[in-house]
């Protein structure tokens, strides 16, 4: 894909993309092909031999990750509790996904503290489960469709430590937490921490959403969000 639009979409959006954009496309449309180089793989056991192009080594190549993600699920494994675990995944409300494409780094911050602070809260909460929770958490800013959509994937085990640290708590079975309670939390802290980002002067806006500069406009934008469900 890369190598058949890549030059195509630099041309077209290339201003708004950062030097590691850059650089990653670049690594990934050269890699294994004869501009990397290459090496010769020998069988050791019947001798067969054949050329192969050297690999990129980015980070973010899909062809040069299979060992590090098997190596990485298999160090996971090996911390995995006796307990259940879930999937809950948190999304940058629609409204505000222009806005954290052109203020990546910032908005991203705000992803992982909200949803953070939902999980750990709502988890501690007596009427929920009442413990301390642990989780870690993925972030993929690209959605199934390949168009631009921040979420974070978190795994959850299904239970946590009593508040007064001396026995583990359960949650019930097959169900961890209320997600409308998780997700009405979610969006007031993140779309509060987005407000604060604004007033601190944090956030910027270009092109077409040059427009939210102005307080009214931005808050017009962040007032749809919390109507959103």
């Amino acid at each position: 894909m890369f190598r058949r639009y890549g030059e195509a979409y630099r041309q077209n959006h290339g201003a708004s993309m950062s030097a590691e954009q850059r650089r990653v496309m670049a690594a990934i449309e050269v890699c294994r092909t004869e501009v990397l180089g290459g090496h010769l793989e020998r069988c050791d056991q019947c001798g067969y031999e054949r050329n192969c192009f050297n690999s990129c080594r980015d980070r973010h190549c899909p062809k040069c990750q299979s060992l590090a993600r098997a190596q990485w699920i298999e160090h996971r494994q090996a911390e995995l509790l006796d307990c259940p675990y879930f999937h809950v995944v948190f999304t940058v409300p629609d409204e505000i996904g222009a806005i954290a494409y052109q203020n990546r780094e910032v908005v991203y911050d705000i992803l992982f503290h909200a949803t953070a602070e939902t999980l750990k809260t709502i988890a501690a909460d007596p009427k929920h489960l009442g413990a301390e929770i642990g989780f870690f958490a993925v972030l993929h800013s690209w959605g199934q469709n390949l168009m631009f959509r921040p979420h974070l994937h978190c795994v959850v085990p299904g239970g946590g430590i009593s508040a007064d640290g001396q026995r583990w708590v359960r949650c019930r079975a097959r169900f961890f937490l209320s997600v409308r309670v998780l997700s009405r939390l979610f969006r007031r802290l993140f779309l509060e921490r987005i407000e604060k980002a604004f007033h601190s002067r944090k956030l910027q806006f270009f092109a077409s959403l040059e427009s939210l500069r102005d307080p009214r406009a931005f808050a017009e934008r962040i007032a749809r969000a919390k109507e959103s469900e």
